[in-house]
């Protein structure tokens, strides 16, 4: 790992995603439709409520899942979406003991090409294409995982000295920047479909 992520904004959470291989990618899963330190901060709210440290990919492939459900729905809830996103994380989950054995790391420890790790992200369950690029471009930026040609198969998000996504954010200031990188591209769709 280069340097501890800084995506919750929060030191327990940051703390948790930068040595849990799981944690990091369950807080790219939970990370549409809320604020991204929301999304974040969401794999240590999990682990907490679990009673642990980390979060175990075939403890929660083995949950009930109504249990499950109903942890992730408690005061303050992990996700807008409580029961949809604890059914994503089981299903991530699951597929992780699968075909990984549960560990997370190896989606990504012995891709030989940027291009074999894009296609293992967007097998996860949840992960779109855009999804699994950014998650690409966060393992190549901020944890060391750089197989041959990660940046091209990342696209736009692997660009060197982009602020596009949380693959970007290392702390207060970069997280502003990709705000305001977003809120452009908002603008610049409402204008387009306007024109339409």
């Amino acid at each position: 790992m280069d340097h501890p992520l800084r995506l919750a904004q929060q030191p327990e959470a940051d703390e948790l995603l930068s040595r849990s291989p799981l944690a990091a990618l369950t807080g790219m899963l939970l990370d549409q439709q809320i604020p991204m330190e929301w999304a974040f901060t969401g794999p240590h709210t999990v682990a907490a409520r679990l009673g642990r440290d980390d979060l175990d990919a075939q403890e929660i492939a083995a949950y009930d899942p109504e249990a499950f459900a109903a942890l992730f729905s408690e005061k303050p809830a992990v996700h807008r979406y409580p029961g949809s996103m604890a059914k994503r994380v089981q299903q991530l989950c699951q597929y992780l003991v699968e075909h990984y054995g549960g560990d997370a790391s190896a989606v990504w420890r012995d891709a030989p090409t940027g291009g074999e790790l894009l296609r293992r992200l967007v097998e996860l369950p949840g992960f779109g294409r855009q999804k699994a690029q950014i998650f690409l471009a966060l393992l190549g930026k901020q944890l060391g995982v750089r197989p041959e040609g990660w940046r091209e198969a990342a696209g736009p998000y692997g660009e060197e000295g982009s602020f596009r996504s949380v693959a970007d954010i290392t702390g207060p200031g970069s997280l502003e920047k990709v705000r305001a990188y977003k809120q452009e591209m908002k603008r610049a769709a409402k204008k387009a479909a306007g024109k339409g």
